[in-house]
């Protein structure tokens, strides 16, 4: 995690920031399915644009390690759309893509959740 850049966004999304994980939760999670149906499938055509998507939203978040492995698999779908070729060669990466994208969206959640913000100040109250 890039948590200079998770800052950032958590900065300019302001009160929208709750909200627009939610989407990333949603769109993501339709991401990795449509990626794993096209893996399924021997397709690279969809897993292209599910992807890219899930690349440039976990960007948005600081989601390094995610974000890059989307980029190689939606690389990887292009090159075998162009040379009419199966992706078999990212499924070690696809089948490592859920839980990735769960335990980011996990980390995600964990620091915008408001009870993880108030406990320092309670624990203060009761010291001081």
């Amino acid at each position: 995690m890039d948590w200079i850049v998770y800052a950032e966004t958590r900065l300019a999304l302001g009160p929208n920031f709750v909200r627009i994980l939610g989407y990333f939760r949603e769109d993501g999670t339709e991401s990795v399915r449509k990626i794993e149906d096209a893996m399924r499938a021997q397709d690279p055509v969809p897993m292209v644009d599910a992807a890219h998507s899930l690349k440039g939203e976990s960007l948005q978040f600081g989601a390094l390690r995610l974000s890059e492995a989307a980029e190689r698999i939606e690389m990887t779908a292009r090159s075998c759309v162009e040379h009419h070729d199966t992706p078999e060669e990212v499924l070690p990466l696809v089948v490592a893509l859920r839980p990735m994208f769960e335990e980011t969206l996990a980390l995600l959640e964990q620091d915008s959740s408001p009870l993880i913000e108030r406990q320092p100040q309670k624990y203060h109250h009761r010291l001081g």
